[in-house]
């Protein structure tokens, strides 16, 4: 078994112990929500190419890991079973590669609204991050059609060769994990802040959905 937090053995522990800058303030933040498949990494890209905005995909994060490091070898056995990593090794993965797109001025929390995707995915990760994050919007991107979801994880899998999605089984399993752990994370935000999108439709119309949203309730320009 992979060792929790509590135990000094785990391999993410030793990053954990050196100290690393701190936010002196929460950064603003969007959250892309919704089950595999639903095009929330589509939609985070397309968001991060517009001036400020700064897209972070927990997903892309883990898969820039050494597979043969320590933590590479913890991503691999659990995405390949089609599981959760642990929430404390998710945090702390996430806090270094924030902390560094900050040092290479790559994201600057004066301008840029963070653009969260597949993060948090979980009430205890969305509590971990309620030091570091002042959620803005939380955008749940919704497909009724399981079907189609299946089809798009499908074909994500052969264009990008994602060991996450290599297989129905896995599939399967990772919605089954979305809606029993991932899902409730909503319960911890107010309502007010949570908005629900069609994902059925094309990535142009669930973007520019979102985008009307956005500028419905910004009430400070964008630079």
């Amino acid at each position: 078994m992979i060792a929790t937090a509590a135990a000094p053995a785990a391999p993410w522990a030793a990053e954990e112990e050196q100290p690393s800058p701190q936010p002196q303030s929460r950064y603003r933040a969007i959250l892309l929500f919704g089950a595999p498949g639903a095009g929330k990494g589509t939609v985070g890209k397309a968001l991060g190419a517009i001036p400020g905005f700064f897209h972070c995909a927990c997903g892309d994060v883990f898969r820039t890991l050494d597979l043969t490091s320590p933590l590479g070898k913890v991503f691999v056995d659990y995405s390949s079973r089609g599981l959760l990593v642990p929430d404390d090794f998710t945090i702390a993965l996430w806090k270094d590669s924030i902390n560094g797109m900050v040092a290479a001025r790559r994201f600057v929390p004066e301008r840029d609204v963070l653009v969260l995707d597949g993060i948090p995915r979980n009430a205890a990760q969305a509590q971990m991050l309620d030091d570091y994050i002042t959620v803005e919007h939380i955008f749940h991107l919704v497909c009724s059609d399981e079907t189609m979801m299946m089809d798009r994880l499908r074909r994500r899998a052969l264009k990008e060769n994602r060991l996450d999605d290599a297989s129905d089984e896995v599939i399967r399993r990772r919605w089954r994990v979305y809606e029993e752990e991932s899902q409730p994370v909503l319960d911890h935000y107010s309502d007010e802040l949570v908005e629900q999108v069609d994902a059925l439709g094309s990535p142009v119309k669930v973007l520019h959905d979102i985008l009307g949203r956005i500028l419905r309730f910004q009430n400070d320009p964008i630079v």
